[in-house]
């Protein structure tokens, strides 16, 4: 069968049935047998997000009562943490099955985030300003890395043609995890100490992991035969602990994701850098900044569920990802424009709300069906380095560039300006990596009718075949 299996190509008892006509599916295409990975999928990502969003708007008023000027260097050290973090990572993911590197890995981070807790109620005033620095830079590869590894087992579980229906609807979860955290700080971050809000967070990363094991073990019972030259889900990936980052400059494809992730954080670091020092020169209190950067995170939120639910998987099928990758950039070039001609805090914050909700509902769970078509060891490993350290690049590429044009004395007139062309060929990119999943997944498919080695079915036993080797 092939991964882009169209009516009456799904094996017995498998085709769409009822569920088609339930509540479920009048929100979402999912079909007989889909149901219970998709709830686990939910659960999971809904506890990193509402962690995540906890998190968020303390990371983002520590970061500017450190001093704006400040906000640079703490982008560099975010990168040299990723930079340090991403090979031991890619080790466990090498010797490691993933039902054994995933909790590792979200425990280690909650592990982290008990320390700070700890740390925040024992420090002074003085303290708290190095602890915040130091908390802004791991919150940064905290949110990065969980979320990646999120996106890297369920890519693991659906194939493409599953990929473009459901992704929408699980990034959905995702949403209403960000809007239950950031609510959830938006109001205690006046009255609740900082400490309480973080032993909370810590605890939602162990509901991860429990949702994590309930979808590990749904997919280890499902599973038939592996595909040749794959592991199988309850093994080791095996390969080489560097693997991410030489299978990522090996491959235009892996490249050109790269790149579309680099333009994309260079332009959002540049509306983050505007909305930061908007919060100080118009908040002065500490807690009224925090509020601010939640309140703005709830209406990213909210507005992204709606277009989740309703049009994220319509969207996809009557355009196709490479178009609907384009939205985003497309976007991006009429919003930079406009801030060049009235750089004003109402056009900020719309074209903030906009772009971010534009990325969370339709770019990003596009943007992981890129990652169906690649080999497993790419779904971790390669996936994991573009999800942090070439991300976190962009930041760098984005704040020095931004301090380097106040350094001259242009202002944020300036800044718009020098996004648009960067937009431009953002667009470009998503196009032509629309059209190279679509020819990869094609010869997939051809693989599959003539008997190679893509037939076989998915370790993941959800009735489609993995990819063969790239």
């Amino acid at each position: 069968m092939s991964r882009d299996a169209g009516p009456g190509t799904y094996p017995a008892g498998r085709e769409p049935g009822p569920g088609a006509s339930s509540w479920l599916g009048r929100l979402v295409d999912v079909r007989p047998g889909e149901a219970p990975a998709l709830a686990w999928s939910w659960a999971y990502i809904f506890s990193i997000l509402a962690a995540y969003y906890v998190l968020r708007p303390i990371r983002d008023q520590m970061g500017i009562a450190g001093g704006l000027e400040n906000l640079p260097w703490l982008f560099t050290g975010t990168l040299v943490g990723m930079l340090a973090l991403n090979v031991p990572f890619a080790w466990l993911v090498k010797t490691l099955p993933r039902a054994r590197f995933v909790p590792l890995t979200y425990r280690f981070f909650a592990a982290n985030i008990l320390l700070f807790a700890g740390a925040l109620f024992l420090a002074g005033p003085d303290g708290n300003v190095w602890i915040g620095r130091a908390f802004f830079i791991w919150l940064s590869i905290f949110n990065l890395f969980v979320v990646s590894v999120f996106w890297a087992t369920i890519v693991d579980v659906f194939s493409t043609e599953q990929g473009k229906r459901l992704f929408g609807f699980i990034a959905a979860g995702a949403t209403l995890g960000a809007i239950a955290g950031s609510a959830t700080t938006a109001i205690l971050a006046r009255d609740v100490p900082t400490w309480v809000l973080l032993v909370g967070a810590a605890l939602l990363l162990e509901v991860a992991v429990f949702s994590m094991r309930g979808l590990a073990r749904l997919s280890d019972r499902l599973r038939q035969t592996p595909v040749a030259g794959d592991a199988r889900p309850s093994d080791a990936i095996g390969g080489s602990a560097f693997a991410g980052i030489t299978r990522t400059f090996r491959s235009p494809y892996l490249l050109n994701i790269s790149l579309f992730l680099l333009l994309f954080s260079v332009t959002s670091t540049f509306l983050y850098f505007e909305q930061a020092g908007i919060a100080k020169r118009s908040f002065p209190d500490r807690g009224a900044q925090t509020a601010f950067f939640a309140s703005v995170d709830l209406l990213v939120n909210l507005l992204t569920l709606g277009v989740q639910f309703f049009l994220t998987g319509r969207i996809v099928r009557r355009i196709g990802i490479g178009p609907a990758l384009a939205l985003l950039p497309a976007a991006s070039i009429l919003g930079f424009a406009a801030l060049a001609v009235s750089p004003t805090i109402t056009a900020i914050v719309v074209f903030q709300v906009l772009r971010r909700a534009g990325n969370f509902a339709i770019a990003r769970p596009i943007r992981e069906v890129l990652f169906t078509v690649v080999p497993r060891e790419d779904r971790y490993k390669a996936k994991n380095f573009i999800d942090t350290v070439v991300y976190r690049t962009g930041d760098q590429v984005g704040a020095w560039s931004f301090a380097g044009i106040a350094a001259l004395g242009l202002g944020s007139t300036a800044v718009a300006v020098t996004a648009v062309p960067l937009s431009i060929a953002w667009l470009v990119n998503s196009l032509w990596l629309g059209r190279r999943q679509e020819e990869r997944q094609a010869r997939q498919q051809d693989l599959a009718a003539s008997g190679g080695p893509a037939a076989a079915p998915r370790t993941d036993g959800l009735s489609h075949p993995v990819p063969g080797p790239s």
